[in-house]
């Protein structure tokens, strides 16, 4: 990446269960006007937008920003799964730093049905169906939803391996509790204790409990991504950059040998760390904020790990040393993460951004991590796609 880009808005509505929020034309139209809010400009100066969502039809994403304005602008609808609203951010910023745009809009929203992930097709092949037979194989003695099988399946796999008790994770979705209950836009806000997650509904014994899982959840969030040039002739705030950033899909050796910690997105996750830490000339020791992809907190301990934040296998006594939170190495989801916050598909990975971007201007407020100059995103999607953000203060 030769030129920094600047994050110069962001805007996010506060998440909702199904049937309790807006339309996603509203809650995506209302996300980018605060957007553009933020960053003091009007529509008129995008000139060209890229929509992510999951659950929804085609050019979903016109339909949301028509609601703002019908400039003729380029908007490119985009879906990576779960990592689609930073898949957006990724496409932002490359349209900037290539000069294709110098002022560009990342949207994702999402509004979600109640219950466990599902595909809505069923005539056709399922994503991953060429390696079905790891997933399978691996979890064949449990009859639940994929996503519970496969994040499961890996937390399983890394108690087998090392040691972790499932009180660990508890104890991450606790951290995760305490965390939400200084955000207003978080789904849940209640404090919960270790105790209180082990004692919730049993979903796989000795493995996971209904609370280590995140909630479907309805919501929107967006970034105005510019050129310095364009932010300095506008007047626009040039605190917030990206400094790196990376975009990788699985290799051989997500599926071979079998893993399921493998197939839950851990070498994609450890690629994409390294390329971003080689673009920004930092290492995982200069980072003391981090929002990543807690779908399950089975998966925010694998992403430690991939990170490298702490050592393969050393997750547990990352957690148990309060490493990863205030007063610890690196504070994870300072916004509540996708546990307690929400997991809008489409809007997670822009919801991370304008959690970290408010760290990095200092107006985070009673969830701000003090002294703080250089953040990392981690967003993954199985399909797979897995997308990792550097972000420092200007």
């Amino acid at each position: 990446m030769s030129e920094k880009v600047v994050v110069a808005g962001v805007g996010m509505i506060p998440f909702a269960k199904p049937g309790k929020s807006s339309s996603y034309t509203e809650m995506g139209a209302e996300a980018v006007r605060q957007a553009l809010k933020d960053a003091g400009i009007g529509y008129d100066k995008v000139q060209m937008a890229f929509a992510g969502y999951v659950y929804g039809d085609s050019t979903c994403g016109q339909t949301a920003l028509y609601e703002v304005g019908r400039t003729g602008i380029p908007v490119v609808n985009v879906n990576n799964n779960c990592s689609t609203g930073s898949t957006a951010l990724y496409l932002a910023r490359a349209a900037v730093q290539s000069g294709q745009a110098e002022c560009v809009l990342a949207l994702g929203f999402e509004q979600m049905q109640a219950g466990a992930l599902k595909s809505h097709w069923d005539d056709r092949p399922q994503t991953r169906a060429s390696v079905a037979h790891v997933l399978e194989g691996m979890t064949r003695d449990v009859d639940l939803p994929r996503a519970l099988k496969t994040f499961g399946g890996a937390g399983r796999e890394h108690m087998q391996k090392y040691g972790t008790r499932m009180e660990t994770f508890a104890a991450i979705r606790a951290k995760a509790s305490r965390h939400a209950a200084n955000n207003p836009l978080a789904l849940f806000k209640n404090v919960l204790t270790t105790e209180d997650v082990m004692n919730d509904q049993i979903l796989w014994p000795g493995v996971m409990t209904r609370l280590m899982a995140c909630p479907p959840t309805c919501g929107a969030a967006a970034a105005i991504i510019c050129s310095p040039a364009f932010a300095k002739k506008h007047g626009l705030r040039r605190d917030v950059v990206i400094l790196a950033q990376s975009l990788v899909t699985d290799s051989v050796e997500s599926f071979d040998p079998p893993s399921m910690i493998a197939y839950a997105g851990f070498y994609m996750t450890q690629s994409a760390a390294q390329l971003v830490y080689e673009q920004a000339g930092v290492g995982p020791q200069d980072v003391r904020a981090v929002e990543l992809h807690d779908c399950f907190a089975h998966n925010e301990l694998l992403t430690y790990e991939g990170l490298g934040l702490c050592p393969v296998g050393g997750g547990e006594q990352f957690v148990l040393d309060g490493d990863n939170t205030f007063g610890g190495q690196v504070v994870t989801n300072p916004s509540g993460g996708l546990l307690s916050k929400g997991h809008p598909l489409g809007a997670t990975g822009l919801a991370q951004c304008y959690e970290l971007t408010h760290q990095l201007r200092g107006t985070a407020d009673k969830r701000q991590v003090e002294d703080l100059n250089i953040a990392l995103q981690h967003n993954i999607g199985l399909g797979g796609a897995c997308v990792v953000t550097m972000y420092g203060r200007n």
